[in-house]
């Protein structure tokens, strides 16, 4: 039972990553900051799950569930910022341009990211793909968690 588990949360992540590629590539949108974020523990836990697999240790498997768990927070804090609960990083969201010198507007313009990270670009029954993932992310811990604790 311990390796069906591993599969599929390693599954999980590779299909997580799957998705991500084909809304950026085939749906032409592209990621924020916090979108980069995301998809860095999901390409660990696929790390991960194929070293369990050649290397049966325990601690592995919480490792996973860290690094699903670790995505899943990022997906709410995401969330959070998608939804104005709180300000993302300052080279991910707007903010005001009062008290600038022309050339400080211009260089901020131009320096400023092509995606915003409290834009939503794509939501499916009033949530964002951050929100997905953080959701799909802790059923992915769940199953990381049950791998370490079932028996080989």
């Amino acid at each position: 039972m311990q390796r069906f588990f591993l599969l599929a949360a390693t599954v999980g992540s590779a299909l997580m990553m799957l998705g991500a590629l084909g809304f950026q590539y085939i749906g032409e949108m592209a990621p924020c900051k916090l979108c980069y974020w995301q998809r860095y523990p999901h390409l660990a836990a696929i790390g991960i799950g194929i070293l369990a697999l050649i290397l049966p240790v325990n601690a592995l498997l919480y490792l996973g569930a860290a690094a699903a768990l670790t995505t899943a927070g990022i997906g709410i804090y995401h969330t959070g910022v998608e939804r104005g609960f709180w300000q993302g990083p300052t080279t991910c969201t707007s903010g005001p341009i009062g008290g600038l010198t022309p050339e400080q507007l211009m260089e901020q313009i131009l320096g400023a990211p092509l995606v915003r990270c409290d834009d939503i670009p794509w939501e499916l029954l009033s949530l964002s793909m951050a929100s997905w993932n953080a959701i799909a992310s802790i059923g992915l811990a769940c199953l990381w968690i049950a791998a370490a604790r079932s028996k080989s």
